[in-house]
């Protein structure tokens, strides 16, 4: 059966999903989405002309909407990194343009009989992922968004630098926003199967953190911009929707109990969430889940009030 996955956005993070889902042989045809359609149409060839020293072939088609109704996982990369004016801002920078966007997208995408899944990037990653759930109307288990996943995984090298093992030997999450207010849950943080309570004081705990929340920051004061790190996680998104792997990982998903999206663990698989999973949380990591959730939950509610009246009153 073939495969075919969507790239929304073609910028700097768009161009190494783009890359990174190619040179794996990740699906057998891509669809390029871009506003800037001489962008799009280079990295389209760009890729053509590739194809020959590459191990796998792939067909891509640029900017027709259409193309995506069959594919099986679109990625939304879409952003503005010039209004991120530093690593230090929160993940809402962007937001005055994603939002906007996000409601211009969604409004081709709700055309479509669409039945995989959509994965967003594009930040604040947890808001956009709300925003484009609520305007296409998809279900909300074939909504989410890379969420926690990078952080986690930052955090996890980081406690791996700090121990001297290799990060693959180091489990467990960050949660919540994929921001400023997210948080490590080191209840559920094991290094080799022992609690990293038993291994680090508090104080290395919270410096390991540190460490972790500003693992962009060295990236994008060298270059600008992160890419490869986030093109990483939605491509390891992608390869277990592809193969239905059922697989536990911490992303950006509708959390009943906080009526938000947010970055929390769940059973991911061809249709997207296909199980819940539950965390036992210490009191403190709950109040900051609730804590992250309410920020999360105002700033899509104060967004989507904010569309609503601005484009039902030039519809009118």
């Amino acid at each position: 059966m073939a495969r075919k996955i969507g790239i929304i956005g073609m910028g700097n993070v768009g161009a190494a999903v783009a890359h990174g889902a190619i040179a794996q042989g990740l699906a057998d045809s891509y669809v390029f989405i871009d506003i800037n359609d001489k962008k799009a149409e280079a990295d389209a060839q760009d890729f053509k002309d590739a194809m020959a020293n590459l191990p796998s072939y792939a067909k891509i088609v640029v900017n027709d909407y259409a193309a995506l109704e069959d594919a099986d996982v679109i990625i939304s990369s879409l952003g503005n990194i010039q209004l991120q004016h530093n690593a230090g801002e929160d993940r809402f920078a962007e937001f005055p343009f994603t939002r906007e966007a996000v409601y211009q997208v969604s409004q081709e995408l709700k055309k479509l009989d669409f039945k995989g899944v959509l994965v967003v990037i594009s930040n604040p990653v947890d808001a956009v992922s709300a925003l484009y759930q609520k305007f296409t109307g998809w279900p909300k288990e074939r909504v989410i968004g890379t969420g926690t996943l990078l952080d986690t995984s930052r955090m996890k090298a980081a406690v791996a630098d700090d121990l001297n093992v290799n990060p693959k030997s180091v489990s467990g999450y960050n949660l919540g926003e994929h921001g400023n207010s997210q948080f490590t849950a080191w209840s559920q943080v094991k290094v080799k199967g022992q609690d990293i309570t038993a291994l680090t004081s508090q104080e290395e705990r919270q410096a390991l953190f540190m460490t972790s929340m500003k693992g962009g920051h060295k990236v994008f004061y060298g270059k600008g911009y992160t890419s490869y790190g986030i093109a990483s996680a939605a491509l390891r998104l992608a390869a277990i929707i592809l193969s239905d792997g059922l697989e536990e990982v911490a992303v950006s998903s509708y959390q009943e109990a906080y009526q938000t999206y947010l970055g929390y663990p769940v059973i991911l698989g061809r249709q997207g969430v296909a199980a819940p999973v539950h965390l036992s949380l210490t009191a403190e990591e709950n109040h900051l889940l609730e804590e992250s959730a309410t920020l999360i939950r105002n700033r899509v509610e104060e967004s989507f009030a904010y569309l609503n009246n601005k484009y039902s009153n030039t519809n009118e």
